[in-house]
């Protein structure tokens, strides 16, 4: 079970460093928000699941099943179909005719011009159920192809919320940096105000200008890396253009308590891979069936209407009928078509056997990281704490000349390591209930 947390995410009361960064955070972007609007984790969720290409890529093969499912049922529909030819002739009259006459003047070969035209039509009237078993095949593999569908929304889904959580982890750490350099800035001075006075050394001095040094290298850093956020966002929304707005901020953080045989029921029971992997299994048996069904006989009827010969008005016929037809050789055609069919059926089944083993793995990997990132954030909230701590003792002794330089760069590291902990140990905790809630296909937050 993940160990609870007590959900608080404002600055600690003994933090007025960290408070000052995140005032300093809110300044930093608050001239971005007057000039662009802002959009929550649930509005670049929608943005995602009507823009993503892959999204559209998915509904465009639902499509392509939904047509291949006609294509079946067209079997079972009447088939017309029209003619016509006009072609020159030389021959006789009894051959042209199809009889013999008896006479000299039948094997009189003479040229001329034929006409034909006519309409025949065909109509299945049973197949033993043949035509069905594909139509209901084809039935199954659009249900896959919709399941197959709702991973994508998940898999997309997914990849914004680590991309937004990611982005504001970025924002805050670049705070971070911001607040390290106007701290390091404010040391540098104090320093140099005491070795003017005579009260430390050069040494303070120049140690000094190199934590300064660093710590805007850091800061470069962490810029970067915001920009870099935002176009892992970007890419995660769909978008070709630019983003065009901020994001919200938030430190919210939402206490879920999940076992692991429970996610692990709830994902065999709601996992889309497993819905698709079902109905393709449901498919692949319908086509056995189908194949199996062609070495039965199917009963069609038939008729048509021509017109023909050498000179208009052409003659007309017409006939009508019904027809019975029962493969006998096929050279072992259908027996290997069915057997390749099992075989195909056989490989759906252990593929299920594999995806239910790698869905029980990702679930419990997904609730120990859950557990991990809530512990995370119990320690390094006390870590910052004492962070705080330390640097304002650090800072005190060196202002009284009881402490060295050294002291407060110490201090002033081990709290930038501090707040940057605490910062990436609470979106880890959205980022790990997020891998959850794809890996159970189930939201664990009360009332979504």
């Amino acid at each position: 079970m993940p160990t609870g947390c007590d959900g608080t995410t404002a600055a600690l009361s003994r933090a007025p460093v960290w408070a000052a960064a995140v005032a300093l955070a809110v300044t930093l972007h608050g001239r971005a928000a007057v000039a662009e609007p802002t959009r929550s984790l649930d509005e670049c969720v929608a943005i995602a699941l009507e823009r993503h290409p892959s999204l559209k890529s998915a509904t465009a093969s639902i499509d392509a099943g939904q047509q291949r499912v006609w294509q079946a049922a067209s079997n079972y529909l009447p088939q017309v179909n029209a003619a016509y030819s006009a072609s020159r002739r030389n021959t006789s009259l009894s051959s042209s005719t199809g009889t013999s006459t008896g006479t000299a003047i039948g094997t009189v070969t003479r040229t001329f011009n034929f006409y034909s035209t006519g309409v025949n039509f065909s109509q299945v009237l049973f197949d033993f159920g043949q035509t069905l078993a594909s139509i209901r095949a084809a039935e199954a593999q659009v249900r896959s192809l919709e399941a197959d569908r709702t991973t994508q929304q998940a898999t997309v889904t997914l990849n914004v919320k680590q991309s937004y959580y990611g982005l504001l982890a970025a924002q805050h750490l670049a705070a971070v940096a911001d607040e390290a350099v106007r701290q390091t800035q404010e040391h540098l001075r104090d320093a140099d105000v005491r070795f003017r006075v005579g009260l430390s050394a050069k040494f303070d001095v120049t140690n000094q200008q190199v934590q300064v040094a660093n710590a805007q290298l850091n800061q470069v850093t962490a810029r970067n890396n915001v920009a870099v956020g935002r176009e892992t966002l970007r890419n995660a929304l769909g978008l070709d253009e630019p983003l065009t707005f901020d994001i919200v901020d938030s430190f919210e953080v939402r206490t879920v308590e999940v076992g692991e045989d429970e996610a692990v029921a709830r994902a065999y029971q709601k996992r889309p891979e497993l819905q698709s992997l079902h109905a393709r299994q449901r498919s692949a048996d319908e086509q056995v069936v189908a194949l199996q069904r062609q070495y039965l006989p199917n009963i069609t009827s038939n008729g048509g209407y021509q017109w023909s010969g050498d000179t208009y008005p052409l003659q007309s016929t017409w006939n009508v009928g019904a027809a019975v037809n029962l493969p006998i050789l096929s050279g072992g055609l259908t027996r290997a078509q069915i057997g390749e069919a099992k075989a195909n059926l056989a490989k759906l089944q252990f593929d299920e056997s594999q995806l239910r083993q790698n869905i029980a793995l990702e679930v419990r990997e997904a609730v120990l990281g859950l557990q991990r990132a809530a512990e995370s954030i119990r320690v390094s909230k006390t870590a910052l704490g004492q962070a705080n701590e330390n640097l304002d003792l650090a800072v005190g002794r060196y202002k009284t000349g009881v402490g060295n330089v050294l002291e407060v760069t110490d201090a002033q590291a081990t709290h930038t390591t501090a707040q940057a902990n605490y910062v990436q140990a609470l979106y880890g905790y959205d980022t790990s209930l997020a891998a959850l809630e794809k890996a159970t296909a189930h939201s664990w937050i009360a009332g979504q």
